[in-house]
């Protein structure tokens, strides 16, 4: 402690590096004092730190504090940067590993990759039957299946034809999946029938039975297939096709005994050419709804003699409904493997 009445002095202070205090390389901002902090010169042209004065000393313990202030707001109005790596430490370009090879989800679905093994069921979990196959199969499967093998039983015990029935009259069958095709020559012309299978069994209809007879007596109706059929009539010397559009009316199948009424009806009548697989639009077409009665008797009589009748509608009811049921009973079977995975 210094003697009182000793002279005070005011040693400089060291020079603080702002880099070092943030970790940054730029230099501090530059402060500058305001003009009421410097000491007032004296008198004599002589500064406050020239000479020993009271008031110098005084101002030199300000004047660090202030200092210190000022580099305090400074370092808090810079972020903080993250250390920089020398740059004697980083490998050169051409030493740095390859990137890996981006491979999408569709590729690495193989029986290596990690998607095939997420998709895959595993092996023993709840409700889940394996076969080996990597297909998903439950307990729901299982009863399914079973349901499907009692249904092809019963269908093949109710199955009247083991074999499609012919159609009498000299006509060829020619079946292709669920369209089937009856071809007739007669006398230079070529008559062709063809039908579709699919959508033509009728809606069931629910009649009220009788009040005598018990629910368990009712006998199940039939199921037949009534599909709508073309008549094509080709000439050998001509380039024309005469194309007759039939179908079964609802209310006229399975009435039997009015051996006057037609079991089909002639919807439209047109001309097509003659070779080609596409009908055109644009030829005009005959709608029967609004035709001269006598006109369409003679339609129909020109169908009749060309064996096109209802001896021929009545059989081709029944190659129809025997070539449903046996499609129907291939259905199943194709339906069990798929869900057995045989």
């Amino acid at each position: 402690m210094a003697a009182p009445g000793a002279e005070q002095r005011c040693f400089p202070l060291p020079r603080l590096r702002l880099s070092k205090l943030l970790g940054a390389p730029p230099p501090p901002p530059k402060v500058t004092l305001g003009v009421g902090l410097e000491p007032a010169p004296q008198r004599g042209g002589r500064s406050a730190g020239s000479g020993p004065s009271t008031s110098g000393s005084a101002a030199c313990p300000r004047l660090a504090m202030l200092l210190a202030r000022a580099l305090r707001a400074a370092a808090a109005l810079r972020p903080a940067l993250p250390p920089r790596r020398p740059l004697s430490s980083l490998p050169p370009r051409a030493l740095l590993p390859p990137p890996p090879l981006a491979r999408s989800l569709w590729q690495r679905s193989d029986g290596g990759g990690w998607r095939g093994a997420l998709l895959r069921p595993r092996r023993g979990s709840a409700g889940g039957v394996s076969c080996g196959c990597g297909g998903l199969h439950t307990e729901g499967d299982k009863a399914f299946a079973q349901f499907l093998t009692d249904e092809i039983k019963e269908e093949r015990k109710i199955q009247k034809h083991k074999a499609l029935p012919k159609v009498s009259g000299g006509w060829e069958l020619e079946v292709h999946g669920t369209e089937a095709r009856l071809v007739r020559k007669v006398a230079g012309e070529k008559i062709t029938v063809t039908f579709n299978i699919n959508n033509s069994i009728p809606p069931a209809v629910d009649d009220e039975a009788p009040e005598e007879q018990k629910p368990d007596e009712q006998e199940e109706p039939d199921i037949t297939s009534t599909p709508n059929f073309v008549v094509e009539v080709i000439k050998d010397d001509t380039k024309q096709t005469l194309v007759l559009d039939c179908h079964y009316p609802e209310d006229e199948v399975g009435h039997e005994g009015e051996e006057e009424s037609d079991i089909f009806t002639i919807r439209e009548v047109s001309f097509q050419p003659t070779g080609e697989s596409d009908w055109k639009d644009t030829n005009y077409t005959l709608n029967t709804d609004s035709l001269d009665w006598a006109l369409y008797d003679h339609l129909m009589d020109f169908l009749a003699d060309r064996g096109v009748d209802n001896t021929f509608a009545d059989e081709l009811i029944e190659l129809s409904t025997a070539l449903e049921h046996q499609e129907y009973i291939k259905f199943l079977e194709d339906l069990k493997s798929f869900v057995k995975c045989q």
